[in-house]
């Protein structure tokens, strides 16, 4: 049961959201209805969002896997269910994207690479971040500064989400089971 109504005053943003959420999603998302009771925060947590969208410097697969890894560390169920959803819109592996919260136990399902971007997004995501020194240079060793930075911004954003839909009590919303996916529980 979410902690805040997700019945915001229907002002204009909130109805043009709303369509748009439908639209773009097949439902209204409740983390916009949340927010929507400020509406100041929600445009600019809007715009901040369709900003990030256009980085490109980090490949999408390692984004993705970077993103879900810190939802999963917080144990954001809403945003593992999104996560599973917009994965496999992207058409990424459902093996991958389904083992993501257990990776560290799976075998020959990540590449080295991928591990190491797990890892680092795990280690951000710590309430004392805990990156060591050889992970960040590995890193940038593998990707080069400009997705380095990309991927560090990406983890940071996702600790903003899941940190926020946590505290709100947002919980599932039924994306990942209309992709069919076997869902995996966050550790």
């Amino acid at each position: 049961m979410a902690r805040i109504s997700l019945t915001p005053p229907r002002t204009l943003l909130i109805r043009l959201g709303d369509w748009y959420s439908r639209r773009t999603y097949g439902k209204v998302l409740e983390p916009g209805r949340a927010i929507g009771h400020h509406p100041r925060v929600l445009l600019d947590y809007v715009r901040l969002e369709r900003r990030v969208a256009r980085w490109n410097r980090l490949d999408p697969l390692l984004k993705h896997l970077a993103v879900m890894a810190a939802a999963a560390r917080i144990n954001c169920s809403w945003c593992m269910d999104f996560g599973y959803w917009e994965g496999a819109g992207q058409g990424l592996s459902q093996e991958k994207i389904s083992q993501v919260p257990n990776w560290r136990e799976t075998t020959g399902v990540f590449s080295p690479l991928e591990r190491s971007v797990l890892a680092y997004a795990e280690a951000m995501t710590e309430t004392e971040p805990a990156v060591s020194d050889e992970l960040a240079a590995e890193l940038l060793a593998r990707l080069g500064e400009p997705a380095f930075v990309e991927l560090t911004m990406m983890v940071a954003l996702e600790n903003l989400r899941s940190r926020v839909n946590s505290a709100f009590g947002l919980t599932s919303q039924g994306f990942a089971e209309s992709c069919a996916l076997g869902v995996a529980q966050p550790r």
